[in-house]
């Protein structure tokens, strides 16, 4: 069983379900980030650490993308800005998708934000959780009589 969990959007309407059982107030606010774009990402196991990488090329960095601990969750959110943008005779054909965006990834609960270090290379975003895995061995217990 895995300690760190990577979320993804499901298949089925959830905006809508969010909107029909929460109201509308609340389904806006909750997938605001789902407006923009959701980067690819995996969780690799190495060794006791897991290790997050997110595809975000052409994406600033430095500016525009945040990396946090927040509620036992490691949250990577931010922004891809079209700077680019030209518009001849009112045509325009965009593949590249702009706007916010917002990974969510659970951790175990005993990692702390010195356990994690970020780095950005070739549009890839490399987040390592230190000790995620460790301790996570199953441990039989002795039965006596």
């Amino acid at each position: 069983m895995s300690n760190v969990t990577l979320w993804s959007r499901p298949a089925w309407d959830t905006e809508r379900w969010a909107r029909e059982f929460f109201g509308p107030a609340a389904a806006s606010d909750w997938f605001k980030p789902l407006n923009g774009f959701s980067p690819a990402a995996e969780i690799v196991k190495d060794g006791d650490d897991a290790v997050v990488r997110v595809e975000l090329p052409g994406v600033d960095v430095e500016k525009d993308v945040n990396v946090e601990l927040d509620q036992g969750r490691l949250v990577i959110h931010g922004e891809r800005r079209d700077e680019h943008a030209e518009n001849k005779d009112g045509r325009t054909l965009r593949e590249v998708r702009y706007g916010s965006f917002r990974r969510s990834f659970k951790l175990p609960s005993h990692i702390t934000s010195e356990a994690l270090s970020a780095s950005y290379d070739a549009g890839v975003l490399t987040v390592r959780v230190a000790g995620a895995y460790s301790g996570t061995q199953a441990k039989r217990i002795a039965i006596t009589k």
